[in-house]
C-alpha cells in the first residue's frame, strides 16, 4: 500500500445549490472552498451546527454528489476522473453508516439480508454458503447474536439497527467509511456503547474515519483531527487537543461553551452564541460576524478571513483569533448581549 500521501485529500472544494427554481438567481453555497486531508488510520472529526455544510461535504467525498468546483483525491486519484467501473471497484474502498439507523434500513429485509446485499452487488463470484459465514463473521464483529440475522428492523433497538448499519459498512473490507451523525439518532446510554465499537473496529481493521457530529463532546473523544464548519467553511481546523485546549475562532469558543458538562461557568457566560439574525444567502465580509462579539469591526464587517496557521498546526479563519483568556477579559470589559 501506498504511504506517502493521505489516504483522503481535499483540494478547494466547492458545491454550490441553486434556489428559486431551475432559472433562480441565488446559490446557496453549501460547501465553499474547503480543503483537508485524512491520514491512514485516523478520525477527522467535523463540527458544526444544522446547516453548515457537513454532509454535504461528506456526500461529496464519496462521490455521492459532484462539486461544483475543487477535488477529491482517495489514494491520490481525482474521483471525478474515474470511469464508471473504476467507480464501481472504489465503491468497495469508502462506506457510509447514516445517522438514522432505522430510515436507512428495509424494513422488510432482515439484516442478513440487509448485511448481505453489499456481497451480492460486488462479490457476485460467492455462493451463498460463503456469503451467510460472512454475514456471521459481521454480526459477530459488531456485537449481535446469531440470532438476530432473521431479525426485522421493528424487532431491535435503535443500537442495535446501528450495529446492522455498521456491519453493512464493514461487509466488504472497506478503508474509509464515512460516520454522518452516526449516534445523534440513539438514546445516550447507547451512544457509548456504538462510540466504543467504533474505535475498536478501526484498531481492529485499521479503518480510516470522516466522524461527522454537532456534538463536540462526542467528536473529541472519536477523532485524531477536527474541523469545525460554518457557513460552508472551515472556520477553525487542528489537532483534537489543541483545538479544544486553545480554541481561537470565536464560534469554537461558542460551541465549546454550550457544551453541557467539562467547562467553567466563566466560558459559559463569556461565550454565547448569537442568535443568527439574517438569512440572506450572501453575507458581505466575515460570514460570523453577525453573531460574533468582535463582529462591529470594519475589517470584519467587510474582508472574509482566509483559514491561516495561526498557531503551529493550528488554523483560524479570523482576524483577530482569541484565546480562551483573552476572550473572558474582554467580555469582563465589554459584556457579551445575549440575543
Amino acid at each position: 500500500m501506498r504511504t506517502d500521501h493521505p489516504l483522503v485529500a481535499v483540494e478547494d472544494l466547492h458545491r454550490h445549490f441553486r434556489v428559486g427554481g431551475s432559472h433562480g438567481h441565488q446559490l446557496v453555497h453549501a460547501v465553499d472552498g474547503v480543503s483537508l486531508e485524512i491520514s491512514r488510520g485516523e478520525t477527522f472529526g467535523l463540527v458544526g451546527e444544522s446547516g453548515s455544510g457537513k454532509s454535504t461535504l461528506a456526500r461529496l467525498l464519496l462521490q455521492l454528489d459532484r462539486p461544483t468546483s475543487g477535488r477529491v483525491l482517495f489514494d491520490g486519484r481525482d474521483i471525478a476522473q474515474l470511469s464508471p467501473g473504476e467507480l464501481r471497484k472504489l465503491r468497495r474502498r469508502m462506506q457510509i453508516v447514516f445517522q438514522d439507523p432505522f430510515a436507512s434500513l428495509n424494513r422488510r429485509k432482515t439484516a442478513a439480508q440487509t448485511i448481505s446485499l453489499p456481497l451480492r452487488v460486488h462479490r457476485r463470484e460467492l455462493k451463498a454458503a460463503a456469503r451467510a459465514e460472512r454475514v456471521r463473521e459481521l454480526l459477530d464483529l459488531v456485537g449481535l447474536r446469531p440470532s438476530h440475522a432473521d431479525a426485522y428492523p421493528r424487532e431491535l433497538s435503535g443500537g442495535q439497527c446501528q450495529r446492522v448499519s455498521i456491519a453493512r459498512a464493514l461487509a466488504l473490507e472497506p478503508e474509509f467509511v464515512v460516520l454522518d451523525e452516526a449516534v445523534s439518532a440513539v438514546d445516550v446510554s447507547i451512544q457509548a456503547q456504538i462510540l466504543n465499537l467504533l474505535r475498536e473496529l478501526q484498531g481492529r481493521l485499521g479503518l480510516t474515519y470522516l466522524f461527522v457530529s454537532h456534538d463536540l463532546a462526542v467528536v473529541r473523544y472519536m477523532s485524531d483531527e477536527l474541523a469545525v464548519m460554518y457557513r460552508g467553511r472551515f472556520v477553525e481546523s487542528g489537532p483534537r487537543d489543541r483545538l479544544f485546549d486553545n480554541p481561537l475562532h470565536p464560534y469554537t469558543h461558542a460551541l465549546l461553551a454550550s457544551i453541557p458538562s467539562g467547562v467553567t461557568n466563566d466560558q459559559r457566560a463569556h461565550a454565547v452564541i448569537q442568535e443568527d439574525l439574517s438569512s440572506d444567502l450572501e453575507i458581505e465580509g466575515c460570514r460570523y460576524h453577525l453573531r460574533c462579539p468582535l463582529g462591529t469591526r470594519a475589517l470584519c464587517r467587510e474582508v472574509d478571513p482566509p483559514l491561516d496557521v495561526v498557531a503551529p498546526e493550528h488554523r483560524a479563519a479570523c482576524h483577530y483569533p482569541q484565546t480562551t483568556e483573552s476572550l473572558q477579559r474582554k467580555a469582563v470589559d465589554e459584556p457579551i448581549a445575549s440575543v
